[in-house]
């Protein structure tokens, strides 16, 4: 499958700048010791990958998922062989005890990235869910901060998202106030991140899942009114190690928008996606009509689709990857911008969110509402939209 172009693309978005870098990449990489966690998601799996090609003095990946870590092992024995470096994986909770006592037993790292997180817009539509989200790509992320501070770590790069850029939704906003929790760290260890576009076919997107539903005789369901930029994992993975490895302190990277970087909407993928698979589409009524369909079509090298408006809440209508109110730094990279961050500390409103956070595990009982209104008091420009209708109420 040409993943290039069913995003409307015909060539690798970093090209010049991963060449013009490779050989400091090389010197720095092959010099240098690295935790990974969250290395099995699909964005991990390329940070991954992206590393131990350079040849790693250490590399330690860490998942909660034990069958994903097994494949990103095989993976890359069958597509890179072995380093003379420690590579090890762990299939462990960072918010564990295990996990702990794992950074106690060395936890001596130079580069520490953390890919950890729950992305889907959908992990809002309940409170308990909504709370996991919180603690994952929050205080997961302060905790492992706190860790490589104490194990005297040069540098912690942790993923962020376009969505935080002017959040409409919960996860953005969680993502938005993890970069809060960054910056209050700065003061003590160098830190950098990245803001990037959706990564194509990447687990359990909307992408990812027209191969379920090929493999599983499924109808195709996709917005026909959402467009959204997207990178290849590999991309991911280069604009991740880009950021770990030259961004400076409090730097977010991102994906400049040009022409090589193109608007495409779900629905347009999901026609060059058949297309490749040698279907031609054919256009649903309604979810009845496609489920039924698909038993016939498929025959006729037809595939059935259902292409509607999006009503769900938590999409934005468009995709920033900054704002008006931040600086940038166009010139460095050809096709990577950065966004430049002095040190701005917001403690009154850190000390707020933790101890309401905690007061509300403390009962063992919390609303989505609570949980809103504290979003809004720690980002008061937060456009939140709900809809009353999640993602998981449809096909």
């Amino acid at each position: 499958m040409n993943t290039l172009k069913l995003i409307g693309r015909d060539k690798q978005l970093f090209i010049s700048d991963m060449e013009s870098s490779k050989d400091e990449l090389i010197e720095i990489v092959s010099n240098s010791s690295f935790l990974v966690l969250g290395g099995a998601g699909s964005i991990g799996q390329a940070v991954t990958k992206e590393i131990f090609k350079r040849n790693p003095k250490k590399l330690h990946v860490v998942d909660i998922s034990e069958n994903n870590m097994v494949e990103l092992v095989r993976d890359i024995r069958s597509s890179y062989g072995y380093i003379e470096g420690d590579f090890k994986t762990f299939a462990l909770d960072i918010g564990s005890l295990e996990y702990e006592v794992f950074i106690k037993s060395d936890g001596k790292y130079d580069y520490v990235l953390n890919l950890s997180a729950l992305k889907h817009v959908r992990s809002e539509k309940d409170p308990f869910t909504l709370m996991r989200m919180i603690e994952v790509n929050i205080f997961n992320t302060d905790k492992t901060l706190l860790q490589s501070i104490e194990n005297g770590s040069k540098k912690y790069f942790c993923v962020s998202t376009d969505k935080a850029a002017n959040p409409v939704n919960m996860m953005g906003a969680s993502k938005r106030i993890m970069e809060m929790f960054l910056m209050r760290r700065s003061k003590d260890i160098n830190i950098s991140t990245a803001r990037f576009a959706n990564v194509a076919f990447s687990d359990g997107s909307l992408l990812h899942g027209f191969n379920q539903r090929i493999q599983k005789k499924q109808p195709i369901v996709a917005p026909n009114d959402v467009k959204r930029y997207f990178v290849t994992p590999q991309e991911s993975g280069e604009l991740c190690l880009m950021s770990c490895v030259f961004g400076e302190n409090r730097d977010v990277f991102f994906p400049k928008l040009s022409e090589k970087l193109h608007l495409i909407s779900f629905a347009d993928i999901a026609v060059k996606y058949l297309e490749q698979m040698g279907y031609e589409p054919y256009l649903c009524q309604n979810e009845e009509e496609a489920r039924e369909l698909v038993n016939i079509l498929p025959d006729q090298n037809k595939w059935p689709c259902l292409f509607t408006g999006s009503d769900t809440t938590g999409e934005k209508d468009f995709e920033e990857f900054f704002t008006d109110k931040e600086i940038l730094d166009l010139e460095r990279f050809q096709n990577l911008g950065i966004i430049k961050n002095e040190l701005k500390l917001e403690n009154e409103q850190l000390q707020l969110f933790e101890e309401t956070i905690t007061r509300l595990r403390s009962f063992k009982n919390w609303t989505k509402d609570e949980i809103v209104a504290l979003f809004h008091k720690m980002i008061p420009d937060f456009g939140h939209k709900e809809t009353g209708k999640y993602l998981d109420s449809k096909m």
